[in-house]
């Protein structure tokens, strides 16, 4: 269930459905929804586990918007090499380190956008 859609704060960028019905106004306007990231971890029983990580871009300005929509696969690019190197450090049965990882995908944005105006929203992220 994708809780944005229900408070219709979705705009999808290579995805299957539209966003919601009614609300949002000019927040529908700047939030790029981006498809889910997932890499491999390793769980504390010794079993392998799969991190999760729900992402999305906050951006105002509307040439930079437009410049995020069409780097759409590369911004999920760049959130899937940095979400695997987050998975890969992580040990058995910690938890992900949020705030590096928000730090990490916030330069990965700046970097393939080619300029900071972009935000990462982070939706959920676990480990199961």
């Amino acid at each position: 269930m994708d809780r944005r859609a229900l408070l219709g704060l979705t705009r999808d960028v290579g995805g299957g459905g539209g966003g919601g019905g009614g609300g949002g106004g000019a927040a529908a306007a700047t939030y790029v929804r981006l498809a889910t990231v997932t890499a491999n971890v390793r769980r504390g029983g010794g079993g392998n586990g799969v991190m999760t990580v729900e992402t999305g871009v906050d951006v105002p300005d509307a040439a930079l918007r437009t410049r995020a929509t069409q780097s759409a696969p590369r911004l999920r690019s760049a959130y899937n090499a940095v979400v695997q190197q987050a998975a890969s450090s992580l040990l058995p049965g910690t938890p992900p380190d949020l705030e590096r990882l928000g730090r990490d995908l916030q330069a990965a944005t700046d970097r393939t956008l080619g300029r900071a105006g972009a935000r990462v929203l982070l939706g959920t992220v676990m480990i199961v």
